[in-house]
């Protein structure tokens, strides 16, 4: 399986990690859309971490586990910019409640998918020779 689709499938699974912490949140914590997903963000890119560096980027370390999840959080941020600003836009414009967030999340998911690849395989796990 190629890197950018098995990069895409924990992808995937951190969507899912990603909407069910903003929807407890939201919902069970009453939580604004904004703050909360900020914490499912992070929930979402520590556990798109433990996948990846087990199996998409298997066997290239080149920095200690904290250093490699600091640095990985740190790249993410780029590809959440991306996310948070077209999650923003269509909770401002469609103004969906907490059962629609999945929409708008999905849509954040998209819009950051190529900053946080590059960034995962050419600064986090690149190879060195």
């Amino acid at each position: 399986m190629s890197q950018f689709l098995q990069f895409c499938i924990v992808g995937v699974i951190g969507f899912f990690v990603d909407w069910g912490v903003l929807w407890l949140l939201v919902t069970g914590f009453s939580w604004d859309r904004f703050s909360a997903r900020l914490i499912s963000f992070l929930c979402a890119a520590t556990a798109t971490w433990l996948i990846n560096r087990n199996t998409t980027f298997k066997g290239t370390r080149n920095h200690s586990r904290l250093g490699e999840w600091m640095r990985y959080i740190f790249a993410m941020s780029g590809g959440f910019a991306c996310n948070f600003a077209a999650y923003s836009a269509l909770v401002l414009a469609f103004d969906f409640d907490a059962h629609w967030l999945a929409l708008p999340v999905a849509a954040g998911s998209v819009a950051g998918l190529g900053v946080n690849y590059i960034a995962s395989r050419h600064w986090i796990y690149r190879k060195t020779s």
